[in-house]
């Protein structure tokens, strides 16, 4: 899937969006059949146009007042919960599929009273959308009920240990989509014979190997993306290296289209950057640790679900993505996150300050021990690096 693509699914924008379209031609096309093929649907709601039209104007304008008042206080109260748990963290509220139904319900209901409000008579005594204002009705009612359960969905996402139990959840989806086998002997032959530049700053947050494999099989090269998704580039750093073996068509590669295939952004997303996960789970446990929250419960969750984490990708070589021709020529690569910069993540940087929290000193000392008996051996350096001294010397 695509960046873009990616992109527009996860946004929290496209729930609303469908809900509202799908109103409005929901009402629309109920108003055209029940006003044009006389359907019999006298009696469903006993009213005449002014009756209805009242009650079509009470429903727009008490939904509209409505949703705009659920919503900025569920704003500011994910405002708050970000700023103490980690700004990084919002995400995970704006990508969760029950806030975004619940506004898309609302938004349909005042805009599938608004299509019908238009479809009235202009004079009573005329035949008028007696269904279409009785699913009007019905949609109020449906509001009525999503609110009482979206209220308790609302304070269950907040609570941190549902934050942190996501983002783990999260983070495994994208290590089960990191490649399997070891490609560490993966070389990226000939040399480097141009190298495209950062179009601009941000993070790294998508690189899209197949049009990048297509790009170097064109121009008869191979493709070394530099920066590992999750890393910060500046503009004019080296992005994507060119390497042409001797012999090779020296028709160079077009910057723009090499750079297209890197997408930059404004802040890091889940996906092909695991290490993101890692961070938000360390920036919860760190800013628990401060002086001013000291919520040392908070900081042992979080560390518990990075050990889980850091468990299942210890027995994992370090993710690097390759796309290879039938014949096994390389024709890019892309370099994932190292396990020694997880570990640092979250083992060096919380134990900085847990320094006087004896609960998280003994938990990091504890992680470290058990990921030794189950690490592959290109990994046991950096966790030996980190383990209590007792355990280092073997006694």
């Amino acid at each position: 899937m695509s960046a873009w693509l990616a992109g527009v699914r996860d946004s929290f924008w496209l729930v609303p969006a469908a809900f509202a379209v799908g109103a409005v031609a929901a009402a629309v096309g109920l108003s055209v059949l029940e006003l044009r093929l006389d359907l019999p649907v006298e009696g469903i709601l006993p009213s005449n146009a002014a009756g209805a039209r009242s009650l079509l104007s009470s429903i727009i304008t008490a939904m509209i007042s409505f949703t705009a008042l659920v919503f900025s206080i569920t704003v500011v109260a994910l405002q708050l919960a970000s700023s103490q748990y980690s700004p990084r963290v919002l995400r995970t509220f704006l990508q969760d599929r029950i806030i975004q139904a619940a506004l898309g319900t609302f938004v349909a209901t005042f805009l599938f009273a608004m299509v019908v409000l238009a479809a009235l008579p202009a004079r009573d005594g005329e035949r008028f959308p007696e269904l279409s204002l009785a699913v009007s009705m019905s949609l109020v009612l449906a509001s009525s009920g999503l609110f009482i359960y979206y209220l308790h969905h609302i304070t269950t996402v907040m609570r941190v240990s549902h934050i942190i139990t996501s983002i783990g959840a999260q983070t495994r989806r994208s290590i089960a989509r990191l490649p399997e086998s070891d490609e560490r002997t993966a070389v990226v032959r000939g040399d480097v014979t141009q190298t495209v530049p950062a179009p601009g700053p941000g993070m790294v947050t998508h690189v899209d190997l197949p049009l990048l494999a297509r790009l170097a099989r064109e121009h008869d090269c191979a493709l070394a993306v530099v920066p590992a998704p999750g890393d910060f580039v500046v503009e004019g750093a080296p992005l994507v290296r060119v390497h042409r073996a001797a012999g090779a068509t020296a028709r160079p590669v077009p910057d723009d289209r090499a750079a297209r295939g890197v997408t930059i952004g404004m802040e890091r997303t889940p996906g092909q950057d695991v290490g993101f996960g890692f961070r938000q789970l360390a920036d919860i446990a760190e800013r628990a640790l401060s002086p001013a929250v000291n919520d040392v419960t908070t900081a042992v969750r979080a560390v518990q679900e990075a050990h889980d984490l850091l468990r299942r990708l210890a027995t994992r070589p370090d993710p690097i993505h390759v796309v290879r021709d039938d014949d096994g020529t390389v024709r890019v690569r892309v370099d994932g996150v190292r396990y020694d910069v997880l570990l640092a993540m979250v083992v060096d940087d919380i134990r900085l300050v847990a320094d006087r929290q004896p609960r998280v000193a003994r938990l990091l000392d504890y992680v470290t021990r058990d990921l030794a008996t189950v690490a592959l051996p290109v990994h046991r350096a950096a966790i030996a690096r980190r383990l209590p001294p007792a355990a280092a010397d073997g006694r």
